[in-house]
């Protein structure tokens, strides 16, 4: 039987936008209610922690935070509710007791850096969740994991199985074997395709500032309380990060918050610097930066083939085609292909794009590229829509 959770819808939003009062600027919308409609029914939570709110200025794991980051974890546990987190951190723990003042750019120091930190970080977590009488488990992913339909559909199971025995997962990227081609990028988007692979009510993504910020670097910085569209204005204000530690910035969480806001989950980026930051987002209160997720929470497979892939190659489609795939559900057919561009075969995952270059879909190919290429297709469908997601 299907588990429930994986079809569910989330929860409607035509019904109370209309009721909402709402003032509208640069492409942002603040509604009054969203977020305690949204909110009202979390039960399933993940939460990612950036270096940033992990160490001190000495690159060290910075224990009083994590304390009382941890003690919030355990009152929402204690409130009911499964938390999941994703913890940056290893690589800075590493650094720190291999001398190093920046970020290596090498990829076997950076490995050395996450093999030394992650046993230093989730012995800091064990003692902490320990002393509340809270197991914890370690999970390190890599993107072959996810992608692999067995082994996410495994993950997803082990995941589960911990939360249901009352276990906080703590997740990390295994980056003493990843390796460029094969990497999340950043845990940013680790924590965005664990929020779908579960899926979660929420995401929370507690870094070190109070959310995306109108007018960052001036004199009048403005956070944003609630962003319902991710367009090229919410882009602009998305900035890279100089830290010596970190990696992504608000760029990373802008594109975190495409995959979960697809997926029908809701994300509110907020700061973990602030004490009770976690109790307020989860009732509701105007902390941090919603993102309001679409209406109807995408299926597993689908999920799963949106952003769980490196797309092998790429077709281009017409007009007409792109019309039959975002409007009317239709399958993908070799007239409406009028370019092929990569080496994939069968049963693998291809970017579908319109005829100006923008991706507006996804889908597992039902014929190599060779095929396509060769132009002899008739009477059949080059992606059924049954394997396609429309992003």
């Amino acid at each position: 039987m299907a588990n429930p959770r994986q079809t569910a819808a989330a929860p409607p939003l035509a019904g109370f936008r209309s009721t909402c009062a709402s003032t509208r600027r640069l492409g942002f919308v603040t509604h009054l209610c969203v977020r305690s409609e949204l909110l009202q029914h979390i039960t399933r939570v993940v939460v990612k922690l950036g270096t940033g709110v992990l160490t001190d200025s000495r690159k060290q794991p910075d224990l009083a935070q994590m304390e009382q980051l941890v003690g919030q974890v355990v009152a929402q546990r204690q409130a009911g509710r499964e938390v999941v987190l994703v913890s940056s951190g290893a690589v800075g723990a590493g650094m720190g007791v291999l001398g190093y003042k920046k970020r290596p750019s090498d990829l076997a120091e950076l490995q050395a850096c996450a093999a030394v930190g992650q046993s230093r970080l989730m012995a800091i977590y064990e003692k902490l969740f320990g002393a509340h009488g809270v197991a914890v488990a370690q999970i390190l992913l890599t993107h072959d994991d996810l992608e692999h339909h067995e082994r996410h559909l495994n993950a997803r199971n082990t995941l589960v199985t911990l939360l249901s025995r009352s276990v906080v997962p703590i997740i990390n990227e295994n980056d003493a074997v990843s390796f460029t081609e094969l990497k999340f990028g950043d845990n940013d988007k680790l924590s965005a395709l664990v929020a779908s692979l579960l899926p979660a009510d929420l995401l929370v993504i507690l870094t070190s500032v109070d959310g995306v910020l109108e007018n960052f670097g001036k004199a009048n910085p403005r956070t944003i309380p609630t962003i319902e569209r991710i367009d090229h204005a919410v882009e602009g204000m998305a900035k890279g990060t100089d830290s010596a530690t970190a990696v992504g910035g608000m760029a990373s969480k802008i594109e975190a918050a495409k995959i979960v806001v697809r997926s029908g989950i809701p994300l509110i980026i907020a700061s973990g610097r602030k004490k009770q930051v976690l109790a307020r987002v989860v009732n509701g209160e105007e902390e941090g930066t919603l993102f309001v997720p679409q209406p109807i929470r995408l299926q597993g497979r689908k999920r799963w083939i949106a952003f769980f892939h490196y797309p092998k190659g790429t077709l281009f489609v017409d007009a007409g085609a792109r019309k039959a795939l975002r409007e009317s559900g239709k399958s993908l057919l070799p007239p409406g292909v009028t370019r092929c561009d990569g080496d994939f075969e069968a049963g693998e995952v291809v970017r579908i794009c319109d005829l100006d270059g923008t991706e507006f879909a996804r889908g597992i190919a039902g014929f190599t590229a060779g095929e396509i290429k060769g132009r002899k297709l008739q009477r059949v469908e080059v992606v059924h829509r049954d394997n396609l997601v429309i992003l």
